[in-house]
């Protein structure tokens, strides 16, 4: 082969895989989330005045496990998903989860009073407020950013 035709041979193997790399890609089953939140609701601490609780249920339709990350809101400076723990005294206290949350595969996370919750810290009074309806947005390590809304109770 002469050197012109191997030029020619190489430009449009290049040229093939550059238009190969632009054309949209199918989306993969990892793209679809697979995780939904249902029941969404939270309410102020009855004894921190500047934390509220968030409570839900985290569904996980898919073959894999996902992770809560983290979330954040307008409505409140940070949120931290706590567990409600049995002091040794037999009183009942909050602690911060370590490591994130695990949705299981096929499997849920309900977040409720007296067990597992997200801690609105620093609310917004003006927003966190009983009547109002807020914005979450919780990002899991698969599914990604996930925004919904939560109406703010009494009880």
């Amino acid at each position: 082969m002469n050197n012109r035709c191997l030029r020619g041979l190489v430009l449009g193997i290049l040229l093939l895989t550059l238009l190969t790399g632009c054309t949209p890609q199918a989306i993969s089953p990892q793209a679809i989330s697979s995780i939904s939140i249902e029941e969404v609701w939270g309410r102020p601490s009855a004894t921190m005045p500047t934390a509220g609780g968030l409570f839900m249920m985290i569904k996980n339709s898919g073959d894999a496990p996902d992770k809560l990350l983290s979330g954040s809101s307008p409505a409140c400076g940070s949120l931290e998903v706590h567990e409600m723990v049995k002091k040794s005294d037999g009183t009942m206290g909050m602690n911060l989860l370590e490591n994130p949350l695990e949705i299981t595969a096929g499997g849920q996370a309900e977040l409720k009073v007296g067990g597992l919750h997200i801690m609105c810290i620093m609310k917004k009074d003006d927003l966190f407020k009983v009547g109002s309806k807020i914005d979450l947005t919780l990002k899991f390590e698969k599914a990604g950013e996930i925004t919904v809304s939560a109406d703010i109770r009494a009880q």
